[in-house]
């Protein structure tokens, strides 16, 4: 399929983990449609999560490509630039977003704790579902923070909870280190997936670029905040219990 600039394109993703946990391939379904031709394309790739690059890649270019091939290169280059020189916003802690800059600042600070202590838990969990979680949500909160500062998302400062939390997590070891990890990861994606789904609800029949382009940003995202709360529920409540 030819895809070319300034043509509308429309993108449908999802990801299924293959149970029981444990088990280390997901898969990854992406489907293009461009413009009134109905052109398809449909790809499916099974992917070991322990090859962390190509789905940290596989992620990035998925965001990044769907945002240039929406409106254009032309558009994108607009909107980068639009958002570089933006300043942070004052947000509160609620999973609410009335804006596209508010979304993308509520998202960019706990991915940013989801950054740092996923770094510590690939080496420190005992657990071997708390460490193999680790190890895929280090490289997708990589991918995340990524994606997001290169829209020119200003990096809020951490709050109290979160300064607990990460605390925590530096000083517990063993089963605790597991449990307060892992519980960590739940609230953490607990509040990004109703963030999300509450940015979609507001901000749908908004036009502007910006609006229009971080509406596939979290709608892409979606799927993957689902996916890591049903993950991090059954570790804690097969593995972790006690």
């Amino acid at each position: 399929m030819l895809l070319t600039p300034g043509k509308k394109i429309l993108i449908y993703y999802s990801i299924k983990p293959i149970q029981p946990i444990g088990k280390t391939k997901y898969t990854f379904t992406c489907s293009y449609e461009a413009g009134s031709s109905g052109t398809k394309l449909n790809s499916d790739t099974l992917m070991n999560n322990t090859d962390s690059t190509p789905r940290r890649t596989f992620f990035k270019k998925s965001v990044t490509g769907g945002l240039a091939l929406s409106g254009g290169m032309s558009l994108l280059g607009s909107l980068l630039t639009s958002l570089t020189s933006e300043a942070a916003i004052l947000v509160d802690d609620s999973p609410t977003a009335a804006s596209e800059k508010e979304f993308r600042q509520k998202v960019l600070g706990p991915a940013e704790l989801s950054l740092a202590t996923s770094q510590i838990a690939v080496s420190k969990a005992a657990n071997k579902y708390a460490k193999e979680f680790a190890g895929f949500e280090l490289e997708e909160a990589k991918a995340v923070t990524s994606v997001l500062k290169d829209l020119g998302t200003p990096v809020p400062a951490m709050n109290a909870k979160a300064q607990a939390t990460l605390t925590k997590i530096k000083t517990a070891t063993g089963a605790a280190f597991d449990k307060a990890y892992i519980q960590a990861q739940l609230e953490n994606h607990e509040f990004l997936r109703d963030l999300a789904q509450n940015y979609l609800k507001n901000s749908m029949g908004k036009t502007s670029p910006a609006e229009s382009q971080t509406r596939h940003l979290a709608t892409l995202a979606l799927a993957t905040f689902k996916e890591h709360v049903a993950l991090t529920k059954q570790i804690l409540d097969q593995q972790l219990k006690g």
